[in-house]
């Protein structure tokens, strides 16, 4: 552990940096692409291209990050390099992301196309993508999965690239460029916790390598890495992060379990119901028997103290929860840990070889809120089995069978139920309405997810204008889920007729009747790819500017994904009934000129056939130009097009999924179920389900970039692109989705809803409805689940500004500046309808349907400023920097002003409207890391880091999901974490 005087000690020097950095101006820091240096001759592959160049500033904008510039930002991980990216947008995917079909993995969504739109390649190759889909139906690669410690440079594409890598290359591309050779020993070792004493942070890497490239010809070397990093709770945090009620800072109170008497906590409530079948507590009528509304809890013995509930439909006293604060968390625990080879030979002077492999190893484990006794039934079950009106019985019996019947064995009045003696000769209207949360049950899930990848290739030349290069990979994902906590349907049925589940003091319920009820449930999963490039390169002629250079290639892959259903037996509540299958071989070739017709002017032209075994084909061109006047100052631009493939879980027949999405009832909805003070009528999940359609075609995308590079002296360069890209023929999970929902709510009972649903359009119907609700038994009951279709419709179109600055100076003899900055700022980000109807996104939540619902900022930055002391010493201050967001979002609902159609609160009471504009924005957030090193010897460096050194707070964003109250993940995270140290050691022999 650090210790506090260490804490103290680096909080003062980094504050005075840190101050330095925002004086300067607030804007952020980290990444962006390096002038060109004059004395670096060396030859590199720049992502998008299939040349080698001395000059990384391609007619495509390119954002290079270095080891260095990451290790100066105190960066650890592939997925948090990557995702400090200023264009990665919506959809972006962060581990604390915890409650989505994908959690436990990560993902990068560039131009806020989404993940499925975002190429991330190892080395110029392919990997497989994670077996579970984002938002059940996107597909991506984990970046969890990519070891670290060998990463050389990062370069990511910012324009579309699907001439040159095929599908998925929308919105740009993520190259991961790995060390090649290494001779000796080298690794690093490092320890960290925030201010708060949790999120404990180990790291450690070691490299031994062997043979002198150079002289010998071959090089091998090995590589180990492991890192483990705490888990965070929302209680640690305090306010405003671990509750739902906003009260104090005028918000509203969705916290229910402190006040409302049926709302499910672990001390049980219940209330006189009558029975349908006595052999089944499943099927409570939802008529209250007891005349004064009267609610009873079993348990009393309260931690937190007591409310007295007085209404005209409950009453009652009954113990205070924020089930927020007691169970969830903000990070989970997560462990990694990789092994990693290559082997680099030399086989003459013209041919080169390497073979590598590598095993990565990502645990995750979560924590949640236990399982409630009212749950609907499995996506695809009987509405026999949802447990919306549970009730305990008048008589359990040994068998839980026929238990009314006096000749049943073990006949006894049940335990758990109050009323069971009064109504001991009348046990149909005797039951017990149940609400009870299992709090004695942990819930959660483990995930652990191995990667296993090799390549290996050759590459060589004939003559001097002949060069090719074959590549192999192969790489296989295995994940394996592990849910606890969610309760078996069969067994809850059980354990309440044989009475053995204890309701009134859960601390008396033995291990094995709570395995039995709530049994850990194990799903593997994985996905696989095998894929051959190969590629020939050709000077064709001489021109003004240079040699005319062809280049061709051809690849073949396979890919297969076996998304395996957790719910496959309808037996389990809670649980997903998500499932993707599928397998195809994709057949491409592909082209490349480079055309450097003048000094001044450089064109290039590439394009790429790719043909799915599914039956469809795509081509895709692209066409760039750099046009330099003088050595100071280029212009430069692209024209592209592209397409993303289905993926199997959108097209394959055998996939499906039902996705859930935080919903706020109208206000006509409301006021007919007695106000908001009734947990019927308050924010819920509501449901989709899809089946994969394999009619779909194939997205297609329109992408255009227009840019200058200026370098007026040789110690500052600066950027500014402006791009667009259009996605048509869009995959879209139920565009009429939110009419179909509108559409049910319009109506008074359940059968003019459902076909008012129904009219929508083809494939819209109601799947589950919930039962009625005993507090407002006449009015409408809840939609629960909408069955929706997967079509190609609507299109989206993206557009906006990147601008990045380098300063490299020397101050003086002895210290020497450098400064990268990057920006985005994001001018349009429509989906256009087929109906013409536009939907705006840029700065609101929306897409709030995408990913973590953490909408689309107009303005992302980073900003990274280090100072070099000689050879010994370096500082370095790292901003970053997330716009302010408003908190609406147009996929949700039509009204886009604050005071009505806020996503936190939508509505047109006066307490609405004043709620609505309260809360009308979220803040912008701007957080500095502070990063320290000192070159102890040659071979040692000693390094120190304080992350968001002035403990900025994430800004409060009542309107995200419920599952992540009141904050976003995936921009606000460090927010979340507040202040943490870390230390360490780098060595080098």
């Amino acid at each position: 552990m650090i210790t506090k005087s260490i804490r103290e000690r680096l909080l003062a020097s980094s504050m005075i940096c840190g101050m330095a950095v925002l004086a300067a101006g607030q804007a952020t820091a980290q990444t962006a692409p390096a002038p060109a240096d004059d004395t670096q001759v060396e030859e590199i592959v720049v992502t998008g291209s299939l040349f080698r160049r001395t000059d990384t500033e391609t007619p495509s904008p390119v954002t290079v990050m270095t080891a260095e510039t990451l290790a100066h930002a105190g960066i650890s991980t592939a997925a948090e390099a990557i995702r400090t990216i200023s264009a990665d947008g919506a959809g972006s995917i962060g581990t604390g992301f915890q409650s989505g079909f994908s959690a436990g993995g990560s993902a990068v969504s560039l131009r806020g196309l989404g993940v499925s739109s975002t190429l991330v390649l190892v080395d110029g190759l392919r990997s497989t993508n994670f077996p579970l889909n984002d938002d059940g139906h996107n597909a991506y690669v984990d970046l969890n999965s990519i070891p670290f410690s060998l990463i050389e440079r990062i370069e990511v594409l910012k324009d579309g690239a699907s001439s040159s890598y095929g599908a998925d290359a929308i919105g740009g591309v993520v190259n991961l460029k790995l060390r090649k050779q290494f001779q000796g020993l080298r690794g690093s070792a490092e320890l960290g916790e925030s201010d708060r004493g949790d999120a404990a942070h180990k790291r450690a890497d070691i490299t031994m390598g062997f043979g002198d490239y150079a002289a010998t010809g071959w090089n091998l070397y090995v590589n180990a890495e492991y890192q483990k990093d705490g888990r965070v709770t929302n209680h640690s945090r305090g306010f405003p992060y671990n509750t739902q009620d906003l009260t104090s800072i005028g918000g509203r109170d969705l916290n229910s379990a402190d006040d409302t008497v049926t709302t499910a906590t672990p001390n049980a409530m219940v209330t006189r119901m009558s029975q349908r079948d006595l052999n089944d507590p499943l099927s409570g009528t939802g008529t209250l028997l007891d005349p004064g509304k009267v609610y009873n809890s079993l348990n009393l013995n309260c931690a937190n103290g007591t409310y007295t509930q007085v209404s005209a439909n409950a009453n009652g006293t009954g113990c205070k929860w924020d089930l927020v604060d007691t169970y969830r968390q903000i990070q989970p625990l997560q462990k990694r840990y990789a092994f990693n080879g290559r082997l680099s030979f030399r086989l003459n002077e013209n041919i080169e070889g390497y073979i590598t492999g590598s095993y990565s190893s990502n645990y995750v484990s979560i924590k949640g809120t236990p399982s409630t006794i009212r749950a609907t039934q499995p996506y695809g079950g009987s509405p026999s089995v949802s447990a919306l009106t549970v009730v305990l019985p008048v008589w359990v019996c040994s068998t839980g069978n026929n238990c009314a019947d006096p000749a049943a064995v073990g006949r006894r009045l049940n335990p758990n139920n109050p009323y069971a003696a009064a109504f001991a000769g009348d046990p149909s209207n005797g039951a017990a309405r149940l609400y009870y949360l299992f709090g004695d049950i942990p819930a959660g899930s483990e995930r652990d997810n191995r990667v296993i990848r090799g390549t290996a290739g050759l590459k060589g030349s004939v003559g001097d204008d002949w060069h090719w290069t074959v590549d192999v990979v192969g790489a296989r994902d295995n994940l394996t889920i592990e849910q606890h906590g969610l309760i078996n349907i069969a067994a809850l049925r059980q354990a309440i007729n044989t009475g053995s589940y204890n309701f009134v003091d859960p601390s008396k319920n033995t291990a094995a009747v709570r395995s039995a009820l709530a049994p850990d449930i194990r799903t593997p999963s994985h996905s696989s790819l095998m894929s051959i490039d190969a590629s020939i390169t050709k000077k064709l002629w001489a021109l003004p500017g240079g040699d005319m250079m062809l280049a061709v290639g051809a690849q073949a892959r396979k890919e297969v994904l076996e998304n395996n259903n957790q719910n496959v037996r309808l037996d389990t509540y809670g649980l997903t009934t998500s499932s993707a299958f599928g397998k195809h071989t994709v057949k491409a070739v592909f082209f490349e000129v480079a055309a450097p017709v003048l000094d001044t002017l450089e064109l290039n032209v590439s394009g790429r056939y790719d043909d799915y075994s599914e039956g469809f084909s795509n081509f895709s061109p692209k066409f760039g130009a750099k046009f330099t006047p003088i050595k100071q100052l280029a212009f430069r631009g692209t024209f592209s097009k592209g397409f993303r493939a289905p993926t199997f879980a959108e097209a394959n027949p055998r996939s499906q999924y039902a996705g859930f999405v935080s919903f706020s009832p109208p206000p006509a909805f409301i006021a007919a179920h007695g106000g908001s003070t009734n947990p019927y009528a308050q924010t819920y999940s509501i449901g989709r389900g899809y089946a994969g359609n394999p009619d779909l075609k194939p997205e297609k995308s329109r992408s255009f970039t227009v840019g200058t590079i200026f370098e007026p002296t040789r110690w500052l360069s600066l950027t500014a692109d402006y791009y667009n890209v259009k996605k048509s023929d869009l995959i879209i999970a139920g565009p009429k989705t939110q009419d179909a929902i509108a559409a049910y709510f319009t109506k008074s009972t359940q059968a003019e809803a459902c076909a008012a649903v129904a009219a929508v359009g083809a494939g819209y119907a109601c799947n589950v409805v919930d039962v009625i609700d005993p507090l407002a038994p006449t009015a409408l009951p809840r939609l629960l689940i909408l069955n929706a279709p997967y079509v190609n419709a609507n299109a989206m179109t993206t557009a906006g500004v990147d601008v990045s600055a380098t300063v490299k100076m020397n101050l003086t003899d002895s210290i020497r500046w450098t400064s990268r900055a990057e920006v985005t700022h994001v001018l349009k980000s429509d989906l256009k309808l087929d109906d013409g109807t536009v939907w705006k996104y840029a700065g609101t939540l929306g897409p709030y349907d995408l990913s973590s619902g953490n909408g689309t900022p107009n303005w992302r930055g980073n900003w990274q400023n280090t100072l070099a002391f000689g050879d010994k010493y370096t500082l370095s201050a790292t901003a970053y920097y997330v716009g302010k967001i408003k908190s609406v979002a147009r996929d949700q609902r039509a009204d886009m002003t604050c005071a009505t159609g806020n996503q936190y609160f939508p509505g047109t009471g006066a307490s609405n409207i004043d709620i609505g504009n309260r809360f009308c924005n979220i803040k912008r957030f701007i957080n500095v890391d502070l990063n320290g090193t000192a070159q102890v010897t040659d071979q040692v460096q000693l390094y120190a880091n304080v992350a968001n050194v002035f403990d900025a707070k994430a800004p409060v964003a009542p309107g995200a999901y419920s599952s992540a109250p009141n904050f976003l993940t995936s921009f606000h995270y460090a927010g979340l974490i507040g202040r943490a140290f870390k230390v360490g050691v780098r060595f080098s022999y």
